[in-house]
């Protein structure tokens, strides 16, 4: 073996959904939107000087932030954007567990918090969910280094109240707590209002899932200005950059338009309750959803199975062979036509 390789970082990278390259099928396996971005955004596009390419996108995003401040009732200086709301973690991550001691969050959540432990050499313990997939919240008052929750959860969907989240934060007044808010949008309450009650704790949220555009990669941050300021500081050690003026003006003009994103969640959430009633005639078991997917399984037939036959029949759901999950499949919900087609398949299936 040469020698140099005994210096290279060896790690298991997070592995997302696949992406298929054939247009002909129905992709409910990575939680994007079905619907467009805001006609405001097509609009936003037409009207940029493309000539401003050449140069640097601003680093204060200024506009963005002043239509993002508006909605979540907070100030430009609290709020903090990145690449996608993944690069927002990462940096939290980076920025705020540095104490040496483990982290907590749940051993059934989004795989890429254990990636980025190891990553970034953070220690870490995975807190199990109870018999039901849900957080129970005094699992983590022990000592740590830092709280991570999703809310909704993936990729159970199970929505944790605000009082639930702000009852982690008091006891653990002396770390971090953050709050992956991703699916906030399809029927929970944001935590963000903790930002201004406590000071230790971070909510980060996404442009992927409702605003319908998770091409432009765009995810932010919402805590209070010494957090904010310790992130950009972290941030631009290694990149000032982050974020194109392009994806400033198209998320600024998304931001803006709550006409159009109310009635794609609305929609979304619709076909939602169709798909788990049509499955639970189906024989099916889904946990509870408050987001834009859901979790579902029936002990009659082997999930990899149905996975496989749906794959064959161009549609991707997402499995995961991992304790516990491994009898459930991940649906993202789609337009109610592609969910009456993945609802076709699976009788298919059944009366095989």
């Amino acid at each position: 073996m040469q020698k140099w390789k005994k210096n290279i970082r060896d790690i298991e990278p997070y592995v997302p959904g696949e992406q298929p390259q054939s247009s002909n099928i129905i992709k409910l396996n990575t939680n994007e939107s079905p619907f467009a971005p805001s006609p405001q955004v097509k609009k936003a596009i037409e009207k940029y000087d493309y000539e401003k390419l050449r140069l640097y996108p601003s680093f204060v995003c200024k506009e963005l932030k002043g239509a993002l401040k508006d909605i979540y009732n907070v100030e430009e200086d609290e709020i903090f954007l990145g690449n996608g709301s993944d690069e927002v973690l990462a940096l939290c991550f980076m920025t705020f567990f540095n104490s040496g001691k483990k982290i907590l969050f749940p051993d059934i959540t989004y795989s890429f918090y254990d990636v980025w432990c190891r990553l970034f050499n953070i220690d870490f313990e995975r807190v199990p969910l109870n018999d039901d997939f849900c957080i129970v919240k005094e699992d983590y008052y022990n000592e740590n280094g830092g709280v991570v929750i999703t809310n909704p959860n993936a990729p159970t969907a199970i929505y944790m109240e605000v009082s639930e989240i702000e009852d982690i934060v008091k006891n653990n007044d002396d770390v971090i707590v953050i709050v992956d808010e991703a699916y906030i949008d399809f029927g929970g309450k944001s935590a963000v209002e903790l930002i201004h009650k406590y000071d230790n704790v971070v909510v980060v949220q996404t442009y992927s899932k409702s605003r319908n555009l998770a091409g432009i990669r765009l995810g932010f941050a919402m805590a209070n200005r010494e957090l904010i300021n310790a992130l950009e500081a972290v941030k631009n050690s290694f990149n000032s950059y982050t974020v194109s003026s392009l994806s400033q003006v198209i998320a600024a003009a998304s931001a803006r338009d709550v006409e159009y994103f109310e009635k794609c969640v609305n929609e979304i959430i619709t076909a939602r309750e169709w798909t788990v009633e049509e499955l639970s005639r189906l024989g099916f078991e889904t946990l509870p959803s408050k987001a834009n997917f859901i979790f579902t399984t029936n002990k009659s037939i082997s999930a990899k199975e149905l996975f496989d036959f749906l794959k064959s029949k161009g549609i991707y759901v997402r499995y995961f062979n991992k304790p516990r999950i491994d009898q459930y499949l991940r649906i993202t919900i789609g337009t109610k036509e592609q969910m009456e087609e993945l609802i076709k398949a699976v009788k298919e299936f059944l009366n095989k």
